[in-house]
C-alpha cells in the first residue's frame, strides 16, 4: 500500500512550508513570506496584502527565481533585510538584490537592482504592490502623474481592464505616487521610483486585490532585456494615523451563524474527463453517489465531437443527471447545428447551452459571445431542448465577460471560468481567492440584469493559456502538464473547494461545473493510477479529499444557505446550509497550523463530526464509504461550539436546530 507523507497529504508535494517571520516597522506590523512582504497591517486594519517582484514572459507567464538571504536584521520595532535572486527560465536569465527596510515610523522600503544576464524579451519585471479590497473598494485615492495629480474613488463592482487601440487599459493613468483613504481616517502614501506604475482590479482574475504594477502597458509589449543592462526599482509605502480601535488581528477564530436564507445551493456538476477516457462501473458508482446535477462536455462544432458527445449522454444516462453543453462555433456553422440536434435525443436532459465563439481571443470582441450566435443555437436546438437554458458569456476569465460585456437581454443566463492561479501559486494566495470569487459573481449579477450566472468550469489550474501570443516552452521529461496541479489530490484541494463552494453559493450563483470526473483533474484516481506518480502522487483507484465535499453537499440539495461569517477568512471559513431540521457545516482550514475556531450561535445539545485530515485521509481516499462513516460526538456550551481544526482540515459538523 502506497504511503503519502504529511506534506503530500497537505498539498501533494513533499515539501515543508514557506518559513514566515513577523516583523514591525514602529506601530506597523507585516509577515515576511520568503523574500515577499504580506498583509502591512495598522492594528487590525490591513493596509497592504503584499509586495514582490514579479518576472513574466511575453506569454505572461510567471517566472519563479530562486533566492539566497545574506543579512537579516531584525529589531523590535525595525528590520532590514537583503538577498539576491535568479531567475532562469527557458531563455529568461535574470539576476537581482534586493533589500527590504521598515523603519520605526512606520515605513517600508522595498529595493530590486537587477541586471539582465542576456537578451530576452518580457512582459513585465518589476515591483508589484497588492491592496485588499474590501479595505480599498470604495475609497478615495489621489495619484501624481506626469501630467498633474488624479483623484477618485476606487470601484465597488469589478473595474474593467478595457483594451483599446491595441494596449490595455489601467484603471486611471500612470503614476509615481499613490494615497489611499482608508477607513478610522488611515491613509497609506505609496511612492515609486525608477518607473512609472499603473493600477488593475485583479478581482477579474479571482485574486482578492487591486495591484499597483510596474512599466505602464501603454508602452505596449513584448519589452527588450539586452545582457548587461540593469533594471532598477524602488517603492516606499508610509501608514499615517492611529491603529483603529480593537486589539489588532484576531487572536482566535469565530464563525457567526445568520438565519437560514431562503435560496438554496446551486446545481453542481462536474466535466467529461478531457482525454475522453471514459468511467469504470466503480468510477461511476462512486460518482454517482455524488449526486451531480449535470456532466459538461465541450462540442466544437469544426470538430469531430460525435463519440465525445455520446460517451456524456450515457454518462448522464448511468448517473441519473442531465446534460451541460459547451458548444463552440461562428456563425457559418448553422448546418452543423443540425447535425448536433440529430445527435440529441428526445429522452436526453439538457441543462443547459453554453454558447461560445469557436477561436475567440482575449481583448477581442469574440471573447464574448455575440447575441446572434445565441439566436441561432436557440433556433436550432430550441425544440430538441425545450426547456434548456441558452447562455452565453465568455470560456475565459471573468476579465474578458467585464471588459466585452455581453448583451444579456438576448440571453438565458450568462457563463464564465474561475481559475485561482493565474497571478500566484502559493498556498496562501489561493486561500486568498476565494473571496474574491463572490465579488465575480456578485458583479456578474449586475451585468446579467437578473439573469442566472453561471461559473463553469471552476478549475485549480487553467486549462489553455488564453494569453500566449508565441509557442510555449515543451515540458521536459517528467513534467506536470499545465492544466494539473499536484494539490487536486490533497487536503488543501478539498479545503479551497469547500470556501469556493461557500463563496459562489451565498453570492448566489445558479450553477457551478468543477474539476473533471476522474484523474489527476478530477475527484478521484483512476484505477491504473498516476502517470507522473513521482510528481502526483496519487494512489490508484483512490478517491482525492475534495470528493469528500462534494459528497457531503449532495445530501443537501434541498437544504436552505445559511450565511456565514469568519472574523478570519484567510485561515478558516465555512459553508453552512439548514436542511430537514439539521444544520450542516464544512469547515475548513487553509493553513498549515492548527486552529482553534469558535462558532455559534447554536442551539443547546451536541454535535455529530467527522474530520478530513492529516490522519483520517489515508482511509478516505481508499476507503471513503468506511470513513463516511465514522462520526465523533461533542457538546455545545453556552450556545458555542469551540472545533480545534488540524493542518489543512475540512470538517464536517451536523447540529440538529
Amino acid at each position: 500500500m502506497q504511503t503519502l507523507s504529511e506534506y503530500q497529504l497537505w498539498y501533494g508535494v513533499n515539501r515543508p512550508p514557506s518559513e514566515t517571520r513577523e516583523l514591525r516597522a514602529g506601530p506597523v506590523t507585516v509577515l515576511l513570506d520568503g523574500i515577499d512582504l504580506r498583509y502591512v497591517r495598522l492594528g487590525s486594519l490591513e493596509t497592504v496584502r503584499r509586495i514582490y517582484v514579479a518576472v513574466r514572459d511575453q506569454n505572461w507567464n510567471t517566472l519563479p527565481g530562486d533566492h539566497r538571504m545574506t543579512r537579516v536584521d531584525q529589531q523590535q520595532d525595525s528590520f532590514e533585510i537583503e538577498f539576491d535572486v535568479e531567475h532562469h527560465v527557458h531563455d529568461i536569465d535574470f539576476a537581482w538584490h534586493g533589500r527590504i527596510t521598515g523603519s520605526p515610523a512606520g515605513q517600508i522600503r522595498y529595493e530590486m537592482d537587477g541586471l539582465a544576464q542576456a537578451d530576452f524579451r518580457y512582459n513585465r519585471i518589476g515591483l508589484c504592490i497588492l491592496h485588499p479590497f474590501k479595505e480599498c473598494a470604495g475609497r478615495p485615492f489621489r495619484a501624481q502623474t506626469p501630467q498633474g495629480e488624479v483623484s477618485g474613488v476606487l470601484p465597488d463592482l469589478i473595474g474593467p481592464q478595457g483594451f483599446v487601440q491595441g494596449f490595455y487599459v489601467p484603471l486611471f493613468p500612470a503614476f509615481n505616487h499613490l494615497s489611499i483613504d482608508m477607513a478610522a481616517g488611515v491613509r497609506v502614501q505609496l511612492a515609486f521610483e525608477g518607473d512609472l506604475f499603473e493600477m488593475e482590479d485583479q478581482r477579474n482574475w479571482t485574486d482578492a486585490s487591486f495591484k499597483t504594477y510596474c512599466t505602464p502597458l501603454s508602452l505596449g509589449i513584448p519589452h527588450q532585456a539586452h545582457a548587461g543592462v540593469p533594471i532598477r526599482q524602488s517603492f516606499t509605502v508610509t501608514v499615517e494615523g492611529n491603529p483603529p480601535a480593537g486589539e489588532g488581528k484576531p487572536q482566535e477564530a469565530r464563525l457567526t451563524l445568520g438565519k437560514a436564507a431562503s435560496q438554496h445551493l446551486p446545481a453542481i456538476g462536474f466535466s467529461m474527463n478531457s482525454d475522453s477516457v471514459p468511467l469504470s462501473s466503480r468510477e461511476l458508482e462512486r460518482l454517482r453517489a455524488l449526486h451531480p446535477d449535470h456532466m459538461r462536455v465541450d462540442v466544437h462544432l469544426n470538430q469531430d465531437y460525435a463519440a465525445a458527445l455520446a460517451q456524456a449522454l450515457t454518462t448522464c444516462q448511468a448517473l441519473g443527471c442531465a446534460v451541460e453543453l459547451a458548444v463552440f462555433l461562428t456563425a457559418e456553422m448553422a448546418n452543423e447545428l443540425d447535425r448536433l440536434a440529430a445527435l440529441l435525443p428526445n429522452e436526453v436532459q439538457v441543462a443547459r447551452f453554453l454558447i461560445f465563439e469557436e477561436g475567440g481571443q482575449t481583448a477581442h470582441p469574440s471573447e464574448t459571445t455575440a447575441p446572434e450566435l445565441v439566436e441561432l443555437v436557440r433556433r436550432h436546438l430550441r425544440q430538441v431542448a425545450p426547456r434548456a437554458m441558452f447562455a452565453g458569456g465568455t470560456d475565459m476569465n471573468f476579465c474578458e465577460l467585464n471588459r466585452t460585456r455581453p448583451r444579456a437581454a438576448t440571453m438565458d443566463g450568462i457563463a464564465y471560468t474561475i481559475i485561482p492561479q493565474m497571478h500566484a501559486f502559493d498556498e496562501r494566495s489561493l486561500a486568498e481567492t476565494l473571496e474574491a470569487q463572490a465579488e465575480t459573481v456578485r458583479s456578474a449579477q449586475a451585468l446579467a440584469d437578473g439573469r442566472p450566472v453561471v461559473v463553469s468550469p471552476v478549475t485549480l489550474k487553467r486549462r489553455y493559456n488564453a494569453h500566449a501570443t508565441v509557442a510555449e516552452a515543451e515540458k521536459a521529461a517528467g513534467e506536470l502538464p499545465d492544466a494539473v496541479d499536484p494539490r487536486q489530490m490533497s487536503l488543501f484541494g478539498a479545503a479551497w473547494t469547500a470556501g469556493s463552494m461557500k463563496y459562489l453559493a451565498e453570492s448566489g450563483a445558479a450553477a457551478i461545473t468543477y474539476y473533471e470526473a476522474t484523474g489527476w483533474l478530477g475527484v478521484m484516481e483512476r484505477e491504473t493510477g498516476s502517470p507522473l506518480p513521482a510528481q502526483f502522487p496519487s494512489m490508484p483507484g483512490a478517491v482525492f479529499p475534495l470528493y469528500h465535499v462534494f459528497a457531503d453537499v449532495a445530501k443537501w440539495k434541498n437544504g436552505s444557505i445559511v450565511p456565514c461569517n469568519a472574523n478570519a477568512p484567510l485561515a478558516v471559513t465555512a459553508l453552512a446550509v439548514e436542511n430537514a431540521g439539521k444544520l450542516h457545516l464544512l469547515v475548513a482550514n487553509f493553513t498549515a497550523t492548527r486552529q482553534r475556531v469558535t462558532i455559534g450561535p447554536l442551539a443547546a445539545g451536541h454535535v455529530s463530526l467527522r474530520s478530513l485530515d492529516a490522519q483520517t485521509a489515508p482511509e478516505a481516499m481508499q476507503e471513503p464509504e468506511s470513513f463516511r462513516q465514522r462520526w465523533m460526538q461533542a457538546e455545545i456550551s453556552n450556545g458555542e461550539f469551540a472545533l480545534d481544526l488540524a493542518p489543512y482540515a475540512t470538517v464536517r459538523i451536523d447540529v440538529a436546530r
